[in-house]
C-alpha cells in the first residue's frame, strides 16, 4: 500500500484550508460515455494541476477515462473562471457590475437564483453584494487599508441584495443603486466543484477527487472501496490537524479567520466580512467546515455560518438538517459537531461535542 499526502493550501477569494490524507488501491469498475470501457484499465490515475480563480488547484480521476475527463475538467474550469472573474472585462460578472449585461447565461443564472436563496435563508449572511466594502477592505485587490466608519456606512446602503433587480423570465438583472456590485466568489468554487463531479460522472469516472484551493470534493469512495478521510486543518498549529473526517460522495469546505488577514496597529483583520456590520466578523468561531452533497451549498454555507456564530449555525442547522452537516472550531477551542457526523468524524487534539438535532 503507498500512502500519498497531500496539504491543502489556500483558496484565492473564498479561501479555505484542509488537510487530505488519500489512500490509493486500484478497484475495477465499469467506465462509459468518454470512451470504451477496460476494466483492466480502471486502475489508472491521472491528475492535472491548474491555476484558476486566483487558486491553485488539484484534479485526480481514476480509470482508463480518467485522461479525457480532466480534459474536459480543463476546459470547463477555464470556462467558468473568465464567466464569472470580476477584474476580467471580458467576463459576465464584469458586465454585469458595469451595466453592460445582457441575457444571463445559463451558470450565472443559477448561481443568482441561489445566491439570492442563501440569502433569504441565512437571514442575510450570505450577501454577494457585499463586494464594494471588500473593495474598501483592500481584500479584492491585496492592498489593505482599514475604511473609515463613514465609508463603510454609505457602502453598506449598497450591500442589499434586496436591490438586485433579477428577472426569471427574461434572465436578466438590473441594480437599484448606482455602484452596486456582486462577485460570487463566495459560491463560485463549489459550484466549479459540482460541475466537475458531473463531466466525471458523465465520463464513466465512479473515483475521482478535486481540490479548488481547498474547496475538496470527492467522487465515491478511493479505489479500494474505503471513504477518503479529509483532515481539518488546526488554525494554530502549522501541520496539525482539528480533526478527520471519513466521507465518500462528499463536498467537504471550511472557512476560518485565519485564512487570509492583515494587521494595522497591532490589530488583525480577517477578510470574512459580516454583511450586517461592514466589519470582520466577530461570531466566536475560528473556522466552520460543511458537509454536504451539493458543493455549491457546503460552499456558500461555510462562510454563512462563520458569520452567524455557533448558537445561530445549530438553530440554522436543525432546520436545514438533510441538507448539511457541520464542524465548528470556536475561539475557545471547542469542537462542535452535528450529530450526522458520527462515526465519521474523529479528533486527537480535541473532544467533540456533537450536537442534536433534537
Amino acid at each position: 500500500m503507498k500512502e500519498n499526502k497531500i496539504r491543502l493550501k489556500f483558496k484565492g477569494s473564498k479561501h479555505h484550508r484542509l488537510l487530505a490524507f488519500l489512500l490509493i488501491i486500484p478497484m475495477a469498475f465499469a467506465l462509459s460515455a468518454c470512451g470504451s470501457s477496460t476494466s483492466e484499465k480502471d486502475s489508472k490515475e491521472s491528475t492535472i494541476e491548474l491555476y484558476n480563480m486566483d487558486t491553485h488547484m488539484t484534479v485526480t480521476a481514476y480509470g482508463e477515462n480518467a485522461d479525457k475527463a480532466l480534459e474536459k475538467v480543463r476546459e470547463e474550469v477555464n470556462r467558468i473562471d473568465k464567466l464569472l472573474s470580476t477584474g476580467l472585462e471580458e467576463s459576465e460578472v464584469y458586465k454585469i457590475n458595469s451595466g453592460a449585461a445582457d441575457a444571463l447565461s445559463e451558470d450565472t443564472y443559477k448561481l443568482l437564483d441561489k445566491s439570492l436563496q442563501l440569502y433569504k435563508d441565512t437571514d442575510g449572511a450570505f450577501n454577494i453584494a457585499v463586494y464594494p466594502i471588500m473593495e474598501a477592505w483592500g481584500f479584492t485587490t491585496k492592498n489593505y487599508k482599514v475604511p473609515d466608519d463613514e465609508t463603510i456606512a454609505r457602502l453598506l446602503t449598497l450591500a442589499t441584495p434586496d436591490d438586485i433587480l433579477f428577472n426569471r423570465d427574461e434572465h436578466k438583472i438590473a441594480f437599484a443603486k448606482e455602484g452596486m456590485k456582486i462577485d460570487f466568489g463566495g459560491i463560485a468554487k463549489g459550484y466549479t466543484s459540482a460541475r466537475i463531479m458531473e463531466i466525471f460522472k458523465e465520463c464513466g469516472v465512479k473515483s475521482g477527487k478535486v481540490n479548488l484551493g481547498g474547496n475538496v470534493q470527492t467522487l465515491g469512495t478511493k479505489t479500494d472501496g474505503s471513504k477518503w478521510r479529509i483532515a481539518i486543518q488546526s488554525p494554530d498549529k502549522g501541520d496539525e490537524y482539528a480533526g478527520v473526517l471519513e466521507v465518500a460522495d462528499k463536498a467537504i469546505i471550511t472557512s476560518g479567520g485565519y485564512e487570509r488577514f492583515f494587521e494595522e496597529n497591532g490589530v488583525t483583520y480577517h477578510h470574512i466580512i459580516d454583511p450586517k456590520t461592514g466589519k470582520p466578523a466577530k461570531s466566536g468561531l475560528q473556522s466552520v467546515t460543511i458537509v454536504s452533497d451539493d458543493g455549491t451549498l457546503a460552499d456558500g454555507l461555510s462562510t454563512s455560518l462563520f458569520i452567524m456564530g455557533k448558537d445561530k449555525s445549530v438553530e440554522f442547522w436543525k432546520k436545514h438538517k438533510d441538507e448539511f452537516q457541520f464542524v465548528l472550531l470556536t475561539d475557545d477551542n471547542k469542537l462542535v459537531a452535528s450529530e450526522g457526523l458520527k462515526g465519521s468524524l474523529t479528533s486527537d487534539r480535541y473532544e467533540v461535542e456533537f450536537v442534536s438535532a433534537k
